[in-house]
């Protein structure tokens, strides 16, 4: 072998032998579903991406199969998977700040967190001094 040429790696040198006994038109139809099948994968990928990146500009849901790249496992779980809940303070039940409770004169004032303590709220002293 001459220092010159390149040598082809074992797969290349694999194909093209196997190419070499078919006739021309099955190596040319060969080539061409090759190029197809990576054409096809490269517009089915970027369809992906596009489809994804308009969900996440507009806030809709993403699909699981419609994410681009890989999800996680939670992703396939279909109906066994837990609904979408709303923020921490949705699950507060009876804890939740109420409006009707709420004082005459709290109601006029903008509200902090110690208005909503209840029972646990520090008692005001009638004093203007401390005790």
């Amino acid at each position: 072998m001459s220092a010159g040429m390149p040598l082809a790696s074992v797969k290349s040198q694999i194909f093209e032998s196997v190419l070499g006994f078919l006739p021309d038109w099955v190596q040319i139809t060969v080539l061409a579903l090759i190029v197809l099948a990576v054409v096809v994968s490269w517009a089915v990928k970027v369809k992906r991406k596009i489809a994804h990146r308009r969900a996440v500009r507009t806030g809709q849901p993403i699909h699981a199969a419609a994410q681009y790249g890989q999800g996680s496992g939670a992703d396939h779980l279909g109906q066994y998977a837990p609904q979408r809940q709303g923020s921490g303070a949705d699950h507060l039940g009876a804890y939740a700040p109420q409006a009707d409770r709420q004082p005459a004169a709290s109601a006029a004032r903008q509200q902090s967190g110690s208005d909503f303590l209840g029972a646990y709220a520090p008692q005001r002293r009638q004093g203007g001094g401390p005790a």
